[in-house]
């Protein structure tokens, strides 16, 4: 008798092993997802179905053992919307966790400075992990940056946070500006850094292109600013060809070449550094400039010594066989 209850009790321990070998494999233990992959969760997705989700992806071995101890062994917590990123080798504990408490994986989408807002509205509308529809955002409204979204939200999530930002932007500038500025308004000052930042590439150069502009509106000069002439015909696409004489005399609101003063509305999307190179232009007296064919810009307070830089630009640019 003693030895048969020995003997059960011996079963019945190499029996609890087992049980406790086959839960430490497939909970506890490293699972078999060999490589990192990611898992979306929808908004009203079950546990279940998300289980399911993961044993195609190879992350877990079975949907049915992973539930059963899930409901054992895990919390009794709802499992998260948003795309989840699973480490290799996760154990099924592991995994609950992420589903339960992780952080969904944050992508990009990078606004450059300048870009017009049909370009903008382009790239929102072909991101591939953002929903929805939109239309194209009023110029001058989107602050240029990088944003952080998750997969499956809405484009007019994202557009909201681009516009909030430049609201911001726009009044922290407006409230820090300088008495050397030559805008009335927070509106005018957009609608010039918009110039400002078609103008240069060059960071360290929106000051003095800023102080150019500045002086011509103080002295009643038209800005000629060629973006301006550009704008109207492609909304802030690349026009890919040389400005016409009938596009530098046409009259539309736009054209700084036909009118004095300010454009009717912003030509682009500015940068903060922009805005605030207009509410604190650089000092200077400086009414010209030209390219200096290394990138940047070469200033001129007269018209004789801006007509001198024109010619050395000119020469070069034969030199190098562009014209």
């Amino acid at each position: 008798m003693i030895r048969r209850i020995v003997g059960l009790i011996l079963i019945l321990a190499l029996i609890a092993g087992g049980a406790a070998a086959w839960i430490s494999r497939d909970w506890w233990a490293e699972g078999p997802l060999v490589q990192k992959v990611s898992i979306t969760v929808r908004k009203g997705d079950t546990l279940a179905s998300a289980a399911r989700a993961l044993e195609k992806t190879g992350a877990i071995r079975s949907t049915t053992n992973f539930l059963r101890f899930a409901r054992r062994f895990g919390p009794d917590e709802p499992i998260l919307a948003g795309e989840f990123e699973i480490p290799e080798k996760s154990s099924g504990a592991e995994i609950l966790d992420i589903l339960q408490h992780g952080k969904p994986v944050q992508h990009l989408v990078t606004i450059p400075e300048g870009m017009a807002s049909i370009l903008v509205y382009e790239r929102l509308m072909n991101e591939p992990d953002l929903t929805g529809q939109i239309d194209v955002p009023a110029e001058g409204s989107v602050l240029p940056d990088s944003y952080s979204f998750e997969k499956g939200e809405p484009r007019a999530a994202v557009l909201a946070r681009m516009q909030t930002a430049m609201r911001t932007a726009l009044d922290e500038a407006w409230a820090a500006r300088k008495p050397t500025t030559v805008v009335t308004s927070s509106r005018d000052a957009l609608i010039l850094a918009a110039i400002v930042e078609k103008e240069t590439a060059v960071a360290a150069e929106r000051p003095m292109v800023a102080a150019v502009y500045s002086n011509r509106i103080r002295k009643g000069m038209k800005l000629q600013a060629d973006p301006t002439v550009i704008y109207p015909i492609t909304k802030g696409k690349p026009l890919g060809r040389r400005i016409k004489r009938s596009e530098l005399n046409a009259v539309n609101g736009y054209n700084t070449y036909a009118s004095a003063g300010l454009p009717i509305g912003p030509i682009a999307n500015p940068s903060r550094a922009a805005i605030e190179a207009v509410l604190e232009p650089a000092t200077s007296d400086a009414l010209y400039f030209v390219a200096n064919g290394k990138g940047g810009h070469v200033f001129a307070k007269t018209l004789a010594e801006h007509n001198a830089n024109v010619q050395r630009f000119y020469a070069l640019r034969r030199a190098r066989g562009e014209m």
